[in-house]
């Protein structure tokens, strides 16, 4: 009879363990996931409020002017200089980072053996663990010079050098991901294609690549992304002048390395110059947020028509 007792006694302390834990538990999941999304709300309340104070102090004119002199006695804080910068160096990159990401993807999902994807992998992915200021010395001290030999009036601090080595550092992320969307394709997609007497290229271009379309969007997505927010490689290789131009040949500034040259103690705190950091980090997540509303639109389009 204790013995009953005793176990029944147990029993309900086990089950009233196991109702405080489901009650518990769930809500403690729940906050780490808003963890993401609250941050995620603070840096936008941050960015907001420190950049009005900016753009309610300089006109829309200026804003948008190709004059960039934030250090003189009578500052102008023109911000295309820096787009501009930022969108050639990401062009650039994405005009390498893409089609040797994709043609890396379609030859270890379509082509290679299992041994040579298991050696071949892992040596294309040890380039993602490089430091990027390894890159931006790489790309200062060893492209540059190269490329001067090809191109004479290519300047010390350039466009172009710090473009093609953020290409060949992004070219893990394409690829790796690329190739996962790859092989989600179901496999009796890819035989059908096969037995019909399709080749290995064409079931690649024609079945392999539509069917993953999602998949390899995504990796444009993140590619572009991680260009835009590059720091290091093009603070060192690009340097920092301020000059609107088109010429990947000449020293270009982007968004990033004009708030690390402010960062560094150029700008006191509170002044026009320093809130001037905060209007271009809110520019540059918007650019971020823009190109990640269009990757899902066009996701959205290919599952549709595939």
């Amino acid at each position: 009879m204790e013995d009953t007792q005793v176990r029944d006694k147990i029993r309900s302390n086990i089950a009233q363990k196991k109702h405080i834990s489901d009650k518990v538990m769930p809500n403690f999941f729940l906050l780490m996931a808003s963890l993401s999304v609250l941050t995620t709300l603070g840096i936008v309340i941050i960015l907001v409020t420190d950049a009005s104070k900016f753009f309610s102090a300089v006109p829309l004119t200026e804003i948008f002017s190709t004059e960039l002199a934030p250090l003189r006695k009578d500052p102008s804080f023109g911000i295309l200089p820096l787009i501009s910068g930022t969108i050639i160096t990401t062009v650039i990159a994405m005009l390498v980072a893409v089609p040797v990401g994709l043609a890396a993807a379609i030859y270890l999902s379509q082509f290679a053996s299992d041994k040579l994807r298991r050696l071949l992998k892992p040596m294309m992915e040890v380039l993602a663990g490089i430091p990027t200021i390894v890159y931006g010395f790489f790309a200062y001290s060893f492209v540059t010079p190269l490329l001067m030999n090809i191109i004479p009036s290519l300047q010390a601090k350039n466009a172009l050098s710090p473009g093609l080595v953020m290409g060949i550092m992004i070219i893990p992320m394409v690829a790796s991901l690329s190739e996962d969307a790859m092989n989600s394709v179901p496999e009796i997609i890819r035989e059908g294609s096969l037995g019909l007497g399709a080749t290995k290229l064409e079931t690649a271009f024609k079945v392999i690549i539509p069917g993953a379309i999602s998949g390899i969007m995504a990796s444009i997505v993140l590619a572009i992304s991680r260009a835009i927010g590059e720091t290091m490689i093009v603070t060192i290789a690009s340097g920092s002048s301020k000059n609107f131009t088109l010429d990947i040949t000449q020293s270009m500034q982007t968004m990033t390395a004009y708030i690390v040259e402010f960062t560094s103690g150029d700008a006191g705190s509170g002044t026009l110059g320093y809130y001037s950091l905060y209007a271009v980090g809110l520019i540059l997540f918007i650019f971020t947020l823009g190109i990640n509303l269009l990757a899902q639109y066009i996701s959205r389009k290919y599952r549709e028509v595939y």
